[in-house]
């Protein structure tokens, strides 16, 4: 064969490879593997925690799987529930894919809405395989701000509250008026190292990359403590300081358990406050040194010394899928790591945390929106979820309407969100990228 007819057949031989059709032409489109299966990778406590603190997180385990009764009077139970609450133990809200992880694939809100003869209904937006569900009403009926947990449900009618009379809110009637917003519960592994990141650190990051960032249109903010003026981490919109706040907030939120950080019931209602306040104390009889804490403390002491979620083994395809997580944007916001400072416990000390977050806030559009403002956090803005722990997450997003990790990146772009042209990158890629990501969140 001449060099004519040689150079003719490799191009026909190009053009019958151009020809093949892609995966996409096959029908194939990247979708959500699921949760990843097998071990939850994570519990445990720190790697190399101090023996003299392991007792502590044991402890602390020991009344994070407790169930609150009214008074205590229910074998096996603390007392303090309610007047009204939305669940009865910290285990119940964070148990995916163990004790402290987020929203399990069963709800046990359906089963504590009638425990003990309680006479609750069951609001609309709770189901059984859905997640569990926090309620906000956005204003008060006078129209102004409103903002706070109002809880699902009362004690009225069960056992250990005999006379008590309390009538649940009336979800429907907020949902007609479109009054609510929702929360469900985010993963607590690793919040030590997250509570030990410098502010210093934070900032670094946040001004990290600008031009990139200029670019694409993110300019997230810290949210910052109303009394020191440090920046705040916890919760969805990075509202609370510290671990101690956020478990003192939640065992009063969602339990109605008064404590030392929040010593008032939240509905002092005659005849549904059954214990003298605050219900929940430091306890100084007792000769064990585990048992003096109070049980936010106990609580602290758990969430704080709890490790971090250990991610799947990489492979040649979450390697690929971390280079285009990288290369469309999503690594400005969601930072693959941030390390912590010195700090008294050596296991939290200078440590990498790769928590895969910026711990700022940021507008997230209109359709996110959840129009509740906390600290300077506003209608629209959230916290960049870390995603540690991902790959066995079921419900995504802060009202948990994503059940795949798909559909909450799509859901990431709409009108004003600072993440539409990172989605707009995403939406161009391949399939076979566009599956690589999601393969690699899915590894986390």
């Amino acid at each position: 064969m001449d060099r004519s007819k040689k150079v003719l057949a490799a191009f026909v031989l190009l053009g019958a490879w151009l020809a093949v059709p892609s995966l996409a032409q096959f029908g194939f489109h990247a979708a959500d593997p699921g949760p990843r299966t097998g071990p939850a990778g994570a519990g445990g406590p720190l790697a190399g925690l101090d023996p003299a603190i392991l007792p502590f997180f044991l402890s602390g385990f020991q009344n994070f799987i407790e169930v609150e009764s009214v008074t205590g009077s229910i074998a096996g139970t603390g007392a303090g529930l309610g007047p009204r609450f939305n669940l009865d133990s910290c285990a119940g809200c964070h148990a995916q894919p163990t004790l402290g992880g987020s929203s399990p694939a069963l709800n046990p809100e359906i089963a504590v809405a009638t425990r003990l003869g309680a006479t609750n209904q069951v609001p609309f937006f709770i189901q059984a395989d859905g997640p569990i569900r926090e309620a906000r009403f956005v204003l008060n009926p006078d129209g102004s701000p409103d903002g706070m947990v109002h809880e699902l449900f009362t004690i009225a009618g069960r056992s250990d509250a005999p006379g008590c009379t309390l009538a649940q809110p009336d979800f429907e009637e907020q949902a007609r008026e479109h009054n609510l917003a929702f929360r469900i519960p985010t993963p607590l592994f690793g919040a030590g190292l997250v509570e030990n990141i410098p502010d210093s650190a934070i900032l670094a990051n946040q001004h990290a990359d600008a031009e990139r960032k200029a670019e694409l249109g993110i300019h997230g903010h810290p949210n910052r403590s109303a009394n020191d003026g440090t920046i705040t981490r916890f919760g969805w919109k990075a509202q609370n300081k510290s671990i101690l706040l956020f478990c003192g907030e939640a065992y009063n939120v969602e339990m109605g358990v008064a404590n030392e950080l929040f010593p008032q019931e939240r509905d002092e209602t005659e005849g549904c406050v059954l214990n003298p306040t605050p219900e929940d104390i430091t306890n100084f009889s007792v000769a064990a040194p585990t048992g003096v804490p109070s049980d936010i403390e106990q609580f602290a002491f758990f969430v704080r010394f709890l490790a971090p979620p250990e991610p799947a083994a990489s492979t040649p395809e979450t390697l690929r899928g971390r280079r285009v997580f990288d290369q469309v944007g999503c690594s400005l916001c969601h930072t693959p790591s941030l390390d912590t400072g010195a700090t008294s416990v050596q296991a939290l000390s200078r440590q990498s945390a790769a928590l895969y977050s910026d711990l700022l806030v940021h507008h997230m559009g209109q359709a996110l929106a959840d129009r509740i403002t906390q600290g300077s956090a506003g209608p629209d803005e959230f916290r960049t979820a870390p995603l540690w722990g991902v790959g066995q997450r079921i419900f995504f997003l802060h009202d948990g309407r994503a059940r795949d990790v798909l559909a909450a990146i799509l859901a990431h772009q709409s009108s004003g969100s600072e993440a539409g042209r990172v989605v707009v990158n995403f939406n161009a890629l391949s399939e076979q990228d566009k599956q690589a990501v999601l393969d690699f969140l899915r590894s986390l």
